[in-house]
């Protein structure tokens, strides 16, 4: 396993609240620090705040209070469009429904955070995502539409959407929820593969305990609050 190095994302007292009057607090006085090289599951009760969590993580979601830091940069003075080329170039999503455009063939919806990205040309956007869907067991399968793939290939192809721009981090929330047990398998370990080969983050929302266990560090989350 790779060792875990600097800082990715950094929440400092983060606290989500929504609602007005009578309002609902989603996390509170949250500290967590994700470091490159780490396999993190996120576990807890439905309603704890698990997917909070993530969005705010991920830059998703705004925080009521506290800072979020993405490799050292403070997200809170962002406007939306810094935020959106944040995420678009520094961090990767998977999520329980696969999200794929149906009417794009695999390939087409491996390469679309490329297209949105724009620093390769329609060649070279190609090549890597022709290379990202072999390396994850889908070599000859771009032309196919989602609807004529498996639930398990279909979650495969949103993980090389992930990796299309070569993210630091994967933020992943119940992204074997609606596998069978060996879709379930090869997904976690595909991602057990990118943090030990490629030194990036993964952080894993999950309410299978057993998947949970196999992450490098567990963080519990009852209430809004971390628990240990």
């Amino acid at each position: 396993m790779s060792e875990p190095q600097r800082p990715l994302i950094e929440l400092r007292r983060v606290t989500k609240t929504i609602g007005d009057g009578v309002a609902t607090t989603l996390v509170r006085d949250i500290d967590v620090v994700i470091r490159s090289g780490e396999f993190v599951a996120v576990t807890g009760p439905s309603g704890s705040g698990k997917s909070s969590l993530l969005y705010l993580l991920g830059l998703l979601d705004v925080p009521t209070s506290g800072e979020v830091l993405v490799e050292g940069r403070s997200a809170g003075n962002l406007g939306e469009p810094e935020r959106a080329r944040i995420r678009l170039e520094t961090l990767g999503f998977v999520f329980q429904f696969h999200f794929l455009l149906p009417e794009f063939s695999a390939l087409a919806n491996v390469t679309l955070p490329m297209r949105a990205l724009g620093r390769l040309d329609d060649a070279a956007m190609r090549k890597r995502g022709e290379a990202l869907l072999a390396s994850l067991g889908l070599e000859g399968q771009g032309h196919k539409l989602p609807g004529q793939m498996s639930g398990g290939q279909r979650q495969r192809v949103a993980i090389a959407r992930a990796l299309a721009n070569e993210p630091h981090v994967i933020l992943a929330d119940e992204p074997t929820g609606n596998l069978d047990t060996r879709s379930s398998e090869q997904v976690l370990a595909i991602f057990r593969k990118l943090v030990d080969e490629t030194g990036r983050a993964i952080v894993m929302v999950t309410h299978d305990l057993d998947l949970a266990a196999r992450a490098d560090r567990q963080i519990r989350v009852v209430d809004g609050r971390i628990v240990v």
